[in-house]
Protein backbone atom coordinates (compact mmCIF):
# COMPACT_ATOMS: atom_id res chain seq x y z
CA UNK A 1 0.00 0.00 0.00
CA UNK A 2 2.61 2.47 1.28
CA UNK A 3 4.57 2.08 -2.12
CA UNK A 4 1.26 2.59 -4.38
CA UNK A 5 1.00 5.58 -2.81
CA UNK A 6 4.95 6.86 -3.21
CA UNK A 7 4.49 6.10 -7.09
CA UNK A 8 0.98 8.01 -7.27
CA UNK A 9 2.34 10.84 -5.67
CA UNK A 10 5.75 10.78 -7.42
CA UNK A 11 3.20 10.06 -10.78
CA UNK A 12 1.16 13.26 -9.76
CA UNK A 13 4.45 15.50 -8.61
CA UNK A 14 5.78 14.51 -11.95
CA UNK A 15 2.48 15.59 -14.25
CA UNK A 16 2.21 18.95 -12.42
CA UNK A 17 5.48 19.81 -13.01
CA UNK A 18 5.10 18.30 -16.87
CA UNK A 19 1.67 19.82 -17.62
CA UNK A 20 3.01 23.47 -18.21
CA UNK A 21 5.45 22.71 -20.63
CA UNK A 22 2.79 20.23 -22.47
CA UNK A 23 0.74 22.96 -22.64
CA UNK A 24 3.65 24.93 -24.10
CA UNK A 25 4.36 22.34 -26.89
CA UNK A 26 1.46 22.03 -28.04
CA UNK A 27 0.81 26.22 -28.02
CA UNK A 28 -1.99 27.29 -30.94
CA UNK A 29 -1.51 30.48 -31.93
CA UNK A 30 -4.32 32.22 -29.56
CA UNK A 31 -2.07 30.41 -26.52
CA UNK A 32 1.01 31.79 -28.31
CA UNK A 33 -0.45 35.42 -28.14
CA UNK A 34 -1.68 34.67 -24.74
CA UNK A 35 1.98 33.22 -23.28
CA UNK A 36 3.28 35.99 -25.52
CA UNK A 37 2.08 38.83 -23.33
CA UNK A 38 3.80 37.33 -20.44
CA UNK A 39 6.95 37.34 -21.76
CA UNK A 40 6.55 40.96 -22.85
CA UNK A 41 7.33 43.24 -20.13
CA UNK A 42 7.64 46.22 -22.61
CA UNK A 43 4.12 45.09 -24.00
CA UNK A 44 5.29 45.85 -28.17
CA UNK A 45 3.50 42.62 -28.76
CA UNK A 46 7.23 40.71 -29.79
CA UNK A 47 9.75 39.19 -27.08
CA UNK A 48 13.46 39.76 -27.96
CA UNK A 49 16.49 38.03 -26.41
CA UNK A 50 16.68 39.80 -23.21
CA UNK A 51 13.22 39.29 -22.77
CA UNK A 52 13.30 35.61 -23.57
CA UNK A 53 17.26 34.72 -21.67
CA UNK A 54 15.07 36.79 -18.19
CA UNK A 55 11.67 34.49 -18.15
CA UNK A 56 14.78 31.36 -18.81
CA UNK A 57 16.82 32.59 -16.37
CA UNK A 58 13.65 32.38 -13.68
CA UNK A 59 12.60 29.26 -14.99
CA UNK A 60 15.87 27.67 -15.01
CA UNK A 61 15.85 28.54 -11.27
CA UNK A 62 12.43 27.07 -10.83
CA UNK A 63 13.57 23.98 -12.21
CA UNK A 64 16.94 23.85 -10.09
CA UNK A 65 15.49 22.12 -7.39
CA UNK A 66 18.19 20.74 -5.63
CA UNK A 67 19.80 24.12 -5.96
CA UNK A 68 22.89 22.74 -7.09
CA UNK A 69 23.01 25.66 -10.16
CA UNK A 70 22.85 22.94 -12.84
CA UNK A 71 19.89 20.92 -14.59
CA UNK A 72 20.17 17.32 -15.06
CA UNK A 73 17.66 15.07 -17.01
CA UNK A 74 15.18 14.92 -14.30
CA UNK A 75 15.16 18.39 -13.47
CA UNK A 76 14.19 19.35 -16.89
CA UNK A 77 11.40 16.88 -17.10
CA UNK A 78 11.18 16.47 -20.91
CA UNK A 79 11.83 20.48 -22.02
CA UNK A 80 15.17 19.21 -23.82
CA UNK A 81 15.25 16.14 -25.91
CA UNK A 82 18.10 13.44 -26.14
CA UNK A 83 19.36 15.33 -29.67
CA UNK A 84 18.85 18.13 -27.74
CA UNK A 85 20.79 17.70 -24.66
CA UNK A 86 24.01 17.59 -27.03
CA UNK A 87 24.00 21.09 -28.36
CA UNK A 88 22.56 22.17 -24.91
CA UNK A 89 25.63 20.67 -22.92
CA UNK A 90 28.43 21.16 -25.16
CA UNK A 91 30.54 20.27 -22.38
CA UNK A 92 29.73 16.93 -22.24
CA UNK A 93 29.43 16.83 -17.89
CA UNK A 94 25.26 15.53 -17.89
CA UNK A 95 24.32 18.69 -16.30
CA UNK A 96 23.11 21.93 -18.42
CA UNK A 97 24.56 25.32 -16.33
CA UNK A 98 22.83 28.27 -16.50
CA UNK A 99 25.00 29.81 -18.67
CA UNK A 100 24.65 26.88 -21.53
CA UNK A 101 21.00 26.95 -20.91
CA UNK A 102 21.10 30.63 -21.37
CA UNK A 103 23.22 30.07 -25.10
CA UNK A 104 21.10 27.26 -25.61
CA UNK A 105 17.97 29.90 -25.80
CA UNK A 106 20.02 31.95 -27.84
CA UNK A 107 19.66 29.02 -30.47
CA UNK A 108 16.35 28.70 -30.63
CA UNK A 109 15.60 32.21 -30.37
CA UNK A 110 17.31 32.24 -33.85
CA UNK A 111 15.81 29.70 -35.02
CA UNK A 112 12.47 31.05 -34.22
CA UNK A 113 12.93 34.27 -35.72
CA UNK A 114 13.36 33.71 -39.17
CA UNK A 115 12.84 37.24 -40.27
CA UNK A 116 15.54 37.92 -38.30
CA UNK A 117 14.70 40.80 -36.66
CA UNK A 118 15.53 40.03 -33.48
CA UNK A 119 12.03 39.68 -31.65
CA UNK A 120 9.57 37.21 -31.70
CA UNK A 121 5.82 37.64 -32.37
CA UNK A 122 2.93 35.68 -31.75
CA UNK A 123 3.57 33.69 -35.18
CA UNK A 124 6.78 33.01 -34.80
CA UNK A 125 5.66 31.69 -31.39
CA UNK A 126 3.31 29.35 -32.35
CA UNK A 127 5.83 27.55 -34.95
CA UNK A 128 7.97 24.49 -34.32
CA UNK A 129 10.74 26.30 -33.82
CA UNK A 130 8.53 28.64 -31.15
CA UNK A 131 7.34 25.68 -29.13
CA UNK A 132 11.01 24.57 -28.26
CA UNK A 133 11.93 27.95 -27.43
CA UNK A 134 8.93 28.62 -25.35
CA UNK A 135 9.18 24.71 -23.67
CA UNK A 136 12.74 26.92 -21.98
CA UNK A 137 10.70 30.23 -21.09
CA UNK A 138 7.33 29.16 -19.26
Amino acid sequence: MKLMTVKTLTVASLLAVSLPAMAVMNASPSVAASVLASLDPDHDGTVDLTEAKTAASGLFDKLDKDGDSTLDHKEVLGRISEKEWAVADPDNDKTISKDEYLAYVEVLFKKADPDNDGTIDAKELSSPAGHALLRLLK
